[in-house]
């Protein structure tokens, strides 16, 4: 099989449109700035795991990302349509994270990358009810669509479509991510 190539979903870390979540805690320039931090850590990890990354980017155009995140990643954007129908157009075999899960180093992104090599699917199940990661080696789109997505539904109907289609999916440990005012008691230093 290929290599996987890792692909973030980034937004541009633009005040109001960024972590809105966040923005009754933050105001929209801090939440915008927390995002670009998480952005930046997410990157760092990509790029210490070996991994070929790809961004997958919205809110903002090429140029605007090459200035933020520098010009040696690819970058395409996400597209139309809901998150599902944007997660199903990456193609496989792929590693697709976001940026919220600050503690999702490269050696988890790694153990994701070995995963693949023995699963059709891996999982990194978010504390919240969704998932940080998820890698597949051939094409998945029963897995995104039609999802109530943000809801703690999120992971136990992803892996009811992957049994369901006969694939059990190796599981990484769970993380947390920072999506509400609340969880930004556990992540401190990215406030700073």
């Amino acid at each position: 099989m290929p290599q996987p190539r890792l692909t973030i979903f980034a937004r541009f870390p633009e005040a109001g449109k960024a972590k809105t979540r966040l923005i009754p805690a933050l105001g929209p320039d801090g939440a915008a700035r927390l995002y670009a931090r998480l952005l930046e850590n997410t990157l760092a990890n990509a790029t210490k795991s070996g991994l070929e990354i790809e961004l997958r980017v919205t809110g903002g155009s090429r140029e605007a990302f090459v200035a933020l995140c520098g010009d040696g990643h690819e970058i395409a954007q996400q597209g139309g349509g809901d998150l599902g129908e944007r997660l199903a157009r990456v193609p496989a075999p792929a590693i697709i994270i976001g940026s919220d899960a600050p503690a999702l180093d490269d050696k988890m992104l790694r153990q994701a990358r070995v995963a693949l090599e023995s699963h059709e699917a891996v999982i990194g199940p978010a504390s919240d009810g969704g998932y940080y990661l998820i890698g597949f080696t051939r094409p998945i789109p029963f897995a995104f669509s039609a999802m109530a997505w943000s809801t703690p539904e999120v992971l136990p109907e992803t892996l009811r479509r992957l049994e369901a289609n006969g694939i059990e999916p190796a599981l990484l440990p769970v993380l947390g991510d920072i999506d509400r005012p609340e969880d930004l008691a556990q992540w401190p230093e990215l406030l700073e």
